[in-house]
């Protein structure tokens, strides 16, 4: 077996930790592009054996640097991705339109195979820029390079995230938690070892030319989410459905915040079902179906935020596995 290497933008997140690892355990070579080796430099580097793994930091629009990386690969991954605008720099057209168009463009320049990770349940959210970038790069990389693969996921979450071990923090401290749009919202949650599973599936079954939509094995309401977190760590909180009207004036407060737990476009984003769009292809219907559900899941790691730890149980269920 020839042994192929792979670039891959976004490497140090927790969907690029979860494919470093299944990738070189099928004897691929990685570079992970970062643009901060002394802040992930010491996260990438235990993530795969001596030999397998090398680590590059450069800025991601340095349009010389990225056509060196990838003349010296085979396939090129984009998992590169932000919830919040920081700067002008770091902005949604930036980050998910303009850089994927410019990978796109070089990799069809040296005819390297390219699969880049965009997100479900974009289509309909007009008044998100987040969505509208997010698209507005899809349609980039099709027009570009109509032999790549795009990689659609629901909500990702593992014990990397920033999605489920925040709100666990959360519940943890509060006894109120408030739920937007009555808490309807559908999503359709994928571990991120399921999105690393189908993401290698791809990549060894040289699967081209495909948009394929990465779900979990249910769809789970928001509220329904936030009930098996609570579940998680023995905790009983009350459900605050909050009037649109005071979502909106709280979020405009919270986004402020360096880090904000939420934005106004993530609340505008929030309104939209996150599941299996109409006429689309799925991982299950290419047959890399997701194994992990939710609550299984989770309960792995959410004794982290329970009174007394691992051990501390009130329902004997909690003993298994």
């Amino acid at each position: 077996m020839i042994t192929k290497k792979i670039l891959i933008f976004g490497a140090s997140g927790q969907v690029g930790r979860y494919c470093i690892r299944r990738l070189v355990k099928s004897n691929y070579k990685i570079t992970a592009v970062t643009r901060n080796l002394h802040q992930k430099g010491y996260i990438l580097k235990t993530q795969a054996p001596i030999g397998y793994l090398d680590i590059v930091q450069t800025n991601i629009f340095d349009e010389k640097k990225l056509d060196q990386l990838l003349s010296e690969v085979d396939i090129c991954i984009n998992l590169i991705g932000i919830l919040f605008e920081k700067n002008k720099l770091n902005s949604f057209e930036n980050i998910h339109s303009i850089f994927p168009k410019k990978l796109a463009e070089i990799c069809k320049s040296k005819k390297i195979k390219f699969l880049h990770l965009s997100a479900l349940g974009i289509e309909k959210a007009t008044n998100s820029k987040y969505a509208k970038s997010k698209l507005a790069g899809e349609n980039y990389i099709r027009d570009t390079l109509p032999s790549a693969t795009i990689v659609k996921p629901s909500l990702v979450y593992s014990q990397d995230d920033n999605f489920s071990t925040r709100f666990l923090s959360i519940i943890s401290l509060a006894p109120i938690f408030p739920i937007y749009y009555g808490g309807k919202t559908k999503f359709t949650p994928i571990h991120a070892s399921d999105l690393a599973d189908l993401i290698f599936y791809l990549i060894s079954k040289e699967i081209h030319s495909k948009t394929i939509e990465a779900l979990g094995p249910e769809v789970l309401t928001f509220k329904e989410i936030i009930n098996k977190l609570s579940y998680s760590i023995n905790k009983k909180r009350f459900l605050f459905p909050m009037p649109l009207f005071l979502a909106k004036l709280s979020t405009i407060f919270l986004q402020i915040l360096p880090d904000p737990l939420i934005t106004l476009d993530q609340l505008n984003l929030l309104k939209y079902d996150n599941i299996k769009s109409e006429n689309s292809i799925s991982n299950f219907d290419i047959g890399c179906p997701s194994k992990l559900k939710f609550d299984e899941a989770i309960k792995k790691y959410a004794y982290t935020w329970r009174e007394g730890g691992q051990f501390s149980v009130k329902n004997k269920n909690d003993f298994k596995n």
